[in-house]
């Protein structure tokens, strides 16, 4: 049948696992030896690589602190940004706003009743510039295309 488990036998297999563990934890130090300071350094090479050997110092480039830019890049348009062509996918007249879905790169912009030269409709062809808002892209100098 199966054993009996009085005390004595489990201090005895207590004691055991507390043998082996310290034999294990003996051998690992054993095995890893003493590492010096050299041979846990790790350098980084001009291209961004972890290697063993120290760069070379010829090779250092001088990087001025104002040359670092953190964030995003500020957008600068191009010519062939100034003027874009869309659809007004939605307009409301009540509250005065809509959105273009510009036809080039289907995104849509924001447009406001005040950026309009006349009144729009939805589906109408515009075209337009755009300028930052508040809350991203938004349509300015919106113009009816026949």
């Amino acid at each position: 049948m199966g054993e009996t488990w009085n005390k004595k036998e489990r201090q005895k297999k207590k004691l055991k696992e507390k043998m082996d563990k310290a034999e294990k934890m003996k051998e690992r130090k054993e095995q890893t030896g003493k590492k010096s300071l050299e041979d846990m350094m790790a350098y980084v090479d001009e291209n961004g690589n972890i290697s063993a050997t120290p760069p070379d110092p010829r090779k250092r480039k001088e990087i001025k602190l104002e040359d670092i830019t953190i964030g995003v890049p500020e957008y600068v348009p191009d010519a062939e940004d100034e003027f874009r062509t869309g659809k007004v996918s939605f307009f409301n007249h009540e509250k005065g706003f809509g959105f273009i879905r510009d036809l080039v790169t289907q995104e849509s912009i924001f447009v406001h009743i005040n950026n309009l030269s006349g009144p729009v409709q939805e589906n109408d062809k515009v075209s337009f510039t755009t300028e930052k808002g508040p809350r991203g892209l938004m349509a300015v100098n919106v113009n009816i295309v026949a």
